[in-house]
């Protein structure tokens, strides 16, 4: 599936759409260069799962936790080496859990997710619209 927004209001629109959607056990893999929009997107996915909470890049904290109707795990990978970095922070009582997991930068870590992981990418285009692709999407129509 592929989706374009025109603002950063339509890209949490997105996200909330999406979040609809998912359930407990979810994992999303999110690809895109900086400034991409992938926290955007993660905003509005939070706001779908009842989150009130403000939702920032865990750029620095690699690991985000917030609770609303499910748990969200918000992880940012790009500071680490590669898959065994990312298994070493107990990462799999996350991604297997009931709650929801979105990885940004997740390219660096891919083979340590999921078959049914959820690979969402997003393209900044030159005209300021964002291209949203959606790949390995089993949960209906968003």
């Amino acid at each position: 599936m592929t989706f374009t927004t025109k603002t950063p209001e339509e890209t949490i629109a997105l996200g909330e759409r999406i979040g609809a959607k998912l359930k407990k056990g979810d994992v999303i893999a999110m690809q895109g260069t900086l400034a991409a929009g992938k926290t955007t997107i993660t905003k509005g996915i939070a706001k779908a799962l009842g989150i009130k909470d403000i939702i920032t890049s865990p750029t620095f904290c690699l690991i985000s936790e917030y609770y609303g109707k499910m748990s969200l795990y918000h992880m940012d990978v790009y500071r680490l080496e590669g898959g065994d970095d990312f298994v070493n922070l107990g990462t799999d009582d996350m991604i297997y859990s009931d709650g929801v997991s979105i990885i940004e930068w997740s390219e660096k870590i891919i083979d340590e997710l999921p078959e049914k992981t959820i690979i969402l990418k997003i393209t900044p285009n030159e005209d300021g619209t964002r291209t949203v692709e959606i790949d390995n999407w089993n949960n209906g129509e968003i």
